[in-house]
């Protein structure tokens, strides 16, 4: 689905609204009014779709202006009709219960804002999809930063089975991977005499992440139809905690129309980061809904239809030893403080362990554990660390994943 965000809106309405130039142009946007924004896809899943409205801003610095309060439904060419609820953040859903996109039909997108504005999207045949064969990965590198560095890794490619009439596709994926925080909080300090041990301590977690590159393919005319060796996705190993434990890709496949993959590939485009916006001949990127009642409104996003082919591959750690990978390193510091550390200024009496957890806490961290004299119970350190060294929650969730299976 379109996430472009504020700043790829922002770039849209320049590509849009300015004429090709050689000398560098700042465009004058005063008196350009906002433009809807539709973010909708529906499938054959047995789900609750999705219907995102919005305004574009002028200011790219700005958040997009969530469009509440419409009249959203959809019809289909045997004459039914779902209306959608709003759930709020202009954000409206259907009942799963009461409507499911089935393949071979036609479905129009209505919308009426509450200024009275009426939009309806194009006929759009809901097209089924092949099956996805395979997903696999391989070492890999890529050169960043102006082509001055390489990064190691692996890429994700995909290989699928051939449609009869399908000629267009479009793949968004879902990344979850399990990790561990280096310094988990073991223990709860109350006072140096009262410290009690955790029951329930945050060290493993899970990240989940939803895409929001622009993955599309087309198959040559008097090709054979099958798909192999899709790129989806790099991961440098070294550069983020996905492939230190645990890692799971979900890629689901849709078949788009030919006005749907163009739409696709001129936003890939304007989104591009090696160049900026005068890189490509300005164009228009077109949409397949429009105002019933003016025509020459523009409208940014797309009403997507079609079937949808998901599969998930899980890897481990040990996967990324065997390819001689290098690997990710927590940027973690463990303090270790105690009343016999010197005092920074001589004539101030040792601090108290009291007052040491005091410091440390109120400058931000977090209390990890105490640390004993050997073979004593005599209080000799208390250890801390930042707080997101020792409590996953704090960038994942500690509730396992229905779908997650633990690899030995």
């Amino acid at each position: 689905m379109l996430r472009a965000g504020p700043k790829s809106v922002f770039t849209l309405i320049i590509i849009i609204t300015i004429c090709t130039c050689i000398d560098p142009y700042n465009p004058n946007l005063s008196g350009y009014g906002p433009l809807l924004v539709v973010d909708g896809l529906i499938t054959d899943e047995n789900a609750s779709y999705t219907v995102r409205l919005s305004h574009t801003l002028q200011d790219q610095n700005g958040v997009l202006s969530m469009v509440s309060g419409a009249t959203v439904y959809i019809n289909d060419d045997a004459g039914n009709i779902s209306h959608l609820k709003s759930s709020g953040d202009g954000i409206y859903k259907t009942d799963s219960t009461e409507f499911r996109g089935a393949v071979g039909r036609q479905y129009v997108l209505h919308i009426e804002t509450v200024d009275g504005r009426k939009y309806e999207s194009n006929n759009c045949l809901l097209s089924d999809v092949p099956d996805i064969d395979s997903i696999y990965f391989e070492k890999d590198e890529e050169i960043v930063n102006n082509g001055t560095e390489t990064d190691e890794g692996i890429m994700i490619y995909l290989d699928s089975k051939g449609g009869d009439i399908n000629k267009y596709y479009r793949w968004e994926f879902i990344e979850t991977w399990k990790f561990k925080v280096p310094t988990p909080a073991k223990s709860t300090y109350i006072d140096e005499k009262t410290i009690i041990m955790n029951h329930d301590i945050k060290d493993y977690c899970w990240k989940v992440r939803k895409s929001n590159e622009i993955l599309i393919h087309s198959v040559q005319s008097g090709g054979s139809g099958s798909i192999k060796k899709i790129p989806v996705f790099f991961i440098a190993s070294d550069k983020s905690d996905r492939l230190r434990l645990e890692y799971s890709i979900l890629v689901k496949q849709y078949s788009v129309s030919k006005s749907e993959f163009d739409f696709w590939d001129n936003l890939s485009k304007i989104n591009d980061k090696s160049g900026d916006i005068f890189e490509y001949q300005p164009y228009p990127v077109s949409s397949n809904i429009h105002n019933i009642n003016n025509p020459e409104e523009r409208i940014l996003g797309y009403f997507q239809v079609s079937a949808v082919k998901e599969k998930r591959m899980f890897l481990s750690f040990s996967d990324i030893v065997k390819l001689n990978l290098p690997y990710y390193m927590y940027k973690c510091e463990r303090i270790e403080a105690s009343p016999k550390d010197p005092p920074w200024n001589k004539f101030i009496p040792p601090l108290t362990f009291d007052e040491i957890y005091n410091m440390f806490v109120t400058s931000g961290y977090n209390f990890i554990e105490p640390k004993y004299f050997d073979g004593t119970m005599l209080l000799d350190e208390l250890v801390f660390a930042k707080p997101e060294c020792s409590n996953c929650e704090l960038s994942g969730t500690s509730i396992k994943p229905d779908y997650w299976k633990d690899l030995k």
